[in-house]
């Protein structure tokens, strides 16, 4: 069952990271190209592209499961690697790949199925005694049966759409006098976000802090995780900033939450990469919220303070491999960031920033990471989500880490669009979030003002310009500098390559 080629079904920052470990693997890797993004740094990325810029517009590139099908067994390519987002938790395709005898990098279709429900990963958890917020115990048919819970619970409570995430289909209700019209709202944005009206009813919980648990399994029935990452830095429900270890976390809770986190994952027989999300109020208590049956966009903090290579892991796991470890044997060493990259106008209410990328710098040292799909000259549409890149950095402790960031976000500069870099810099200068004390109401109790300006940032634009301009011409007259032969390669393999030397 070994895999020789591999399909992308993404694109952006995800489709290059797969690429650089299927490639390391020495697996022949494919990607989609798209009318959207006929010139994406991805496409260059890959050994192979497949031309979708003829693709008719009524089903998304990336959500076309029979076209995608189709062109696999066309080009006999052996699997598919999802990504997050699009297909990647699609039950659907991956049972569809199944059935066409391609190998799926991700879990059965059973799991996704039962853990993309959430009224039925909550009854999951109830079963496995994992603690649940009080709730519904399935999918509530209409206002007044979520007013009479409501009522039984007690206000505030939480809407939610039973199939999706994001923040989409989500309502918080403070009184009777709201709840109709907020079931009204959050199962008409269920069903347009995710083909389902249904929603279900918990208690909210204010201000919790956002904890999850890496889980991976493989296919002889072992599971582990792989700790813990916090992601409470979060803007209507969508996370900016995640870091790991958790500082609210001490050795006796993490072992509690992982082994609720691991029985989750057994009551399905996961196995792949996958996220087991919590809340955790300000008694230390916690409750379980859903489970991402994915890579997940904060993996790389993980990998940074374990040493593994996740994505590796996936394909390992998806040949039928077992697991190469086993709990006593993770090792989680330092501390680690992760700060999302968004084309966004912070002073504008983190409205979309399009245009294009006209120059940028990124900073480099043994204990930075950056996983891009932008290079200069890229154009930034409104066709895809704003996230253009991640900074990730590692230290010896949060205090080092944060140390490292602050400088790391100094020298990373990009110029030709908003991005949320001054947003991460305010956070850092922040000294709730420095001392590790906030939850995900920090951007509303904690931060006045979302961005940060420097007070020499003229002057290191300046500096960061002349110095483009002076290696721009410097490569004019000796075109060996490029590493690969005139190829785009990611910031991320050039680190590696300059650290080898």
């Amino acid at each position: 069952m070994k895999i020789n080629s591999l399909l992308i079904a993404n694109r952006g920052e995800i489709a290059i990271r797969v690429i650089q470990t299927a490639k390391l693997m020495g697996i022949e890797t494919w990607v989609i190209k798209t009318s959207k993004e006929p010139n994406a740094l991805y496409l260059s990325a890959a050994d192979k592209v497949i031309d979708f810029t003829d693709h008719a517009e009524d089903i998304p590139e990336f959500l076309d499961i029979e076209k995608i099908v189709a062109a696999v067994k066309e080009h006999n390519i052996s699997a598919v690697h999802p990504g997050y987002g699009f297909l990647a938790e699609s039950p659907v395709f991956a049972q569809r790949c199944e059935d066409e005898n391609i190998i799926f990098i991700g879990p059965s279709p059973e799991a996704i199925l039962k853990m993309g429900n959430k009224t039925i990963a909550k009854q999951l958890a109830r079963k496995h005694k994992v603690p649940l917020l009080e709730g519904s115990l399935g999918d509530v048919k209409d206002p007044q049966e979520a007013r009479e819970i409501a009522k039984k619970i007690g206000y505030p409570v939480i809407l939610k759409a039973a199939s999706g995430g994001g923040g989409r289909g989500m309502r918080i209700v403070e009184n009777d006098g709201e709840l109709e019209k907020m079931f009204k709202m959050a199962s008409s944005e269920a069903a347009k976000a995710f083909n389902d009206p249904s929603v279900f009813v918990e208690k909210y919980v204010r201000n919790p802090r956002h904890i999850e648990f890496q889980i991976f399994g493989d296919k002889q029935g072992n599971i582990i995780h792989l700790g813990e990452r916090e992601c409470s830095v979060q803007r209507k429900h969508q996370k900016l900033i995640e870091e790991s270890p958790s500082a609210a976390l001490d050795k006796a809770l993490r072992e509690k939450m992982g082994l609720a986190a691991i029985n989750i994952a057994k009551s399905v027989n996961y196995y792949s990469a996958g996220t087991v999300e919590f809340l955790l109020d300000s008694d230390n208590k916690f409750y379980f919220m859903e489970m991402n049956t994915r890579i997940q966009v904060e993996h790389p903090v993980t990998e940074m303070v374990t040493g593994l290579d996740l994505i590796e892991l996936q394909i390992r796991v998806a040949q039928d491999e077992p697991l190469p470890l086993k709990q006593k044997d993770v090792q989680c060493n330092g501390w680690a960031f992760e700060f999302r990259i968004n084309a966004e106008d912070v002073q504008a209410g983190f409205s979309p920033s399009l245009g294009t990328i006209e120059k940028m710098s990124l900073p480099r040292s043994k204990n930075i990471r950056i996983d891009s799909g932008i290079q200069e000259g890229a154009v930034i549409t409104p066709y895809f989500d704003s996230m253009i890149a991640k900074l990730i950095i590692h230290g010896e402790n949060r205090e080092k880490a944060i140390l490292y960031s602050a400088n790391a976000l100094k020298k990373l500069w990009i110029k030709g669009l908003k991005t949320t870099i001054p947003f991460c810099k305010a956070v850092l200068n922040n000294n709730s979030f420095k001392k590790g004390n906030y939850d995900t109401s920090f951007l509303q109790t904690e931060m006045k003002i979302h961005y940060f300006q420097d007070k020499d940032a003229e002057m290191l634009a300046a500096f960061f310009a002349t110095y483009d301009f002076a290696r721009n011409l410097k490569e004019d007259e000796d075109k060996t500098v490029d590493f690969d032969k005139g190829k785009n390669i990611t910031p991320w393999i050039l680190n590696k390559r300059l650290k080898s030397r």
